[in-house]
């Protein structure tokens, strides 16, 4: 049984894997927290439906999602990747297509899970970038200048 949910396992990382950039810590990560709910989902399938020992494994599994494993808001958001606090996939950025798959806005998923509003749902090394880009078209100096005109216009 173990090396088929090891199997199983490899196959959710590596289709993970592909369709987005992941560090190696990321994938191990990702090998044992996926290897986790498969083996409970297997002792799930073990024990007879309807007993007690099916709700309460069916409960663990449950609150089994990132949050409760101690992922905040803040704490979601890593290096390279950003983890999904709905469904625990990791992305670079967490798109409002996404949030789609969830039925929620990026919006309604900031203030379900305590980000402020103004707060990006990107990987640091992807907001890093953004405001390198920023600082090279000259946004800040253009931005301080449409300030002051608009402060002379309307004085």
């Amino acid at each position: 049984m173990s090396k088929r949910l090891w199997e199983m396992c490899g196959q959710i990382v590596a289709a993970q894997a592909s369709a987005g950039v992941m560090s190696t810590e990321e994938i191990e990560e990702s090998l044992r927290r996926i290897y986790k709910v498969l083996q409970e989902l297997a002792a799930v399938e073990e024990v007879a439906p309807g007993t007690e020992q099916v709700q309460e494994m069916a409960k663990s599994i449950a609150s089994n999602k990132p949050a409760a494993l101690g992922k905040g808001p803040y704490e979601s958001i890593g290096e390279n990747s950003v983890v999904c606090l709905e469904c625990g996939a990791q992305f670079r950025q967490i798109t409002a297509n996404h949030l789609k798959s969830h039925g929620m806005t990026p919006r309604e998923y900031k203030k379900k899970w305590g980000f402020r509003l103004k707060d990006s749902l990107a990987a640091k090394v992807v907001t890093r970038a953004r405001s390198e880009a920023a600082k090279v078209r000259g946004i800040p100096e253009n931005l301080k200048i449409y300030q002051e005109r608009r402060r002379k216009k309307s004085s």
